[in-house]
């Protein structure tokens, strides 16, 4: 077989029509998500025409509850082919949301209803997973992200208000670097789809406990965010709680990662909530925190270096009783010069030509993720979490569960999960540009 490329791939499979996975569209639903070209004002002096969920961005906040069945119709008035990847939800490969599992497409005009038992609770998330190609009006680029909460069964709410917070870029360009590649550069970066200053203020009272949800839906870029005059007591990562919460000066979130997290509003005034890189604050990624009946210019404190560890919020490495078969990934990339790159490759291939190692039900496998290229990258398995396990520089450590994680330039990490949703599943890099030159592998079952 021949190499091919994403594009090539996806237009050979064309639509899946008629799909016997997914219920008639005309049935009572639950939800409803409409995709269509809308006006977005980022800034008072910027408006843009995206693609986006109901006409707003982010979409519309998705509550469900945990085990109880809902049925969520997806109608797509865009011109283009499309498709609502559910991510973070241990789902059968047809309801997933990504072509290369075998869910289906959406055909312009047409309609199909989702329907799903919802699992696991937490702060989980949708958007489209399609081809862009450098084109910045598709996939990630575009304004198809909306956030999804599945409610446990029982949950003590020991909060006073709860605030969702979505991070996102736009208006790109495709950057030349040293190394041959080529990565989108920014103009506009927003919180909740406002600039800093634009959107409505987080509006907070004196000793309030208020919870954060936070989503980086980013097609590319890191973000690290603090919020003056206060720390963060993170409590659980990519919706899933974690072993040791921990209060830290700021957060990081890779493209597709969530951050669950507390604040204690205990110094009164009006704060930003932003991005710690000047510039990027600057694009307009903050938003305005103000308690009652303080006014005044919102502060901003400075820091003064980048941090993050996911593994302080983990418990410490413990005998491993469990029988651990390794799969080593290595990832690079493969050029062809002048500027432009040619190939992201998982242990030298590039999708849909590499390789698909075949998972026994109920078995513990470990990934060896293996980084020797100058780019990070945000890892994300579909329909399963993963534990982290080891990551470069870092101790090892046990109990950290999520579904993506940044695998540092020249370094490693080591993640394990169980086999334990049967279908074909996908591996990618969530960066948009990196998926759309192949960096991406399925995972089948036996």
């Amino acid at each position: 077989m021949g190499t091919i490329s994403r594009r090539t791939f996806m237009q050979q499979a064309g639509l899946l029509a008629g799909a016997t996975a997914l219920r008639a569209a005309d049935a009572p639903v639950d939800h409803t998500l409409e995709i269509a070209t809308t006006k977005v004002d980022l800034s008072p002096k910027r408006s843009i025409r995206t693609t986006a969920y109901n006409g707003q961005v982010p979409g519309p906040l998705l509550r469900l509850r945990e085990g109880r069945p809902v049925r969520i119709k997806v109608t797509n008035r865009s011109a283009n082919p499309e498709i609502v990847h559910w991510h973070g939800l241990f789902l059968p490969s047809a309801m997933d949301g990504a072509m290369e599992e075998g869910s289906p497409m959406i055909a312009p005009g047409a309609s199909l209803v989702y329907e799903f038992s919802p699992r696991p609770a937490g702060f989980r998330w949708f958007h489209t997973h399609t081809f862009a190609g450098g084109d910045f009006s598709k996939g990630q680029y575009t304004g198809q992200h909306g956030l999804l909460y599945v409610d446990p069964a029982n949950e003590p709410g020991q909060f006073d208000a709860e605030f969702f917070l979505t991070l996102h870029d736009w208006q790109g360009q495709l950057l030349g670097s040293d190394d041959g590649s080529m990565n989108p550069s920014y103009d506009i970066s927003t919180i909740n789809g406002r600039t800093l200053g634009y959107g409505d203020p987080l509006q907070v009272r004196q000793n309030q406990r208020i919870k954060l949800q936070i989503l980086n839906s980013s097609p590319t870029e890191t973000h690290w965010i603090s919020l003056a005059g206060h720390r963060f007591e993170v409590v659980a990562l990519d919706g899933n709680p974690i072993p040791k919460p921990q209060l830290v000066p700021m957060l990081r979130l890779a493209p597709a990662e969530r951050v669950t997290a507390f604040v204690t509003m205990d110094n009164p005034g009006v704060w930003i909530l932003g991005e710690v890189r000047k510039h990027v604050q600057a694009a307009g990624m903050g938003i305005v925190v103000a308690y009652a009946g303080a006014s005044g210019k919102p502060v901003w404190q400075q820091p003064q270096t980048l941090s993050w560890d996911y593994t302080v919020f983990g418990a410490p490495e413990a005998k491993q009783n469990e029988a651990v078969e390794v799969i080593p990934l290595e990832f690079s990339a493969k050029f062809k010069g002048h500027g432009a790159m040619e190939e992201w490759c998982i242990n030298g291939k590039s999708y849909p030509n590499t390789d698909s190692p075949v998972l026994k039900t109920g078995q513990r496998y470990r990934l060896l993720l293996k980084n020797p290229s100058l780019d990070d990258h945000p890892i994300h398995l579909h329909r399963h979490v993963f534990e982290l396990r080891s990551l470069s520089g870092a101790r090892a450590t046990r109990g950290i569960l999520k579904d993506t994680v940044l695998v540092p330039a020249r370094g490693e990490a080591a993640v394990e999960f169980v086999a334990d949703n049967p279908g074909p599943t996908l591996l990618h890099c969530h960066q948009q540009n990196h998926m759309d030159l192949g960096f991406m592998m399925v995972f089948r079952y036996a």
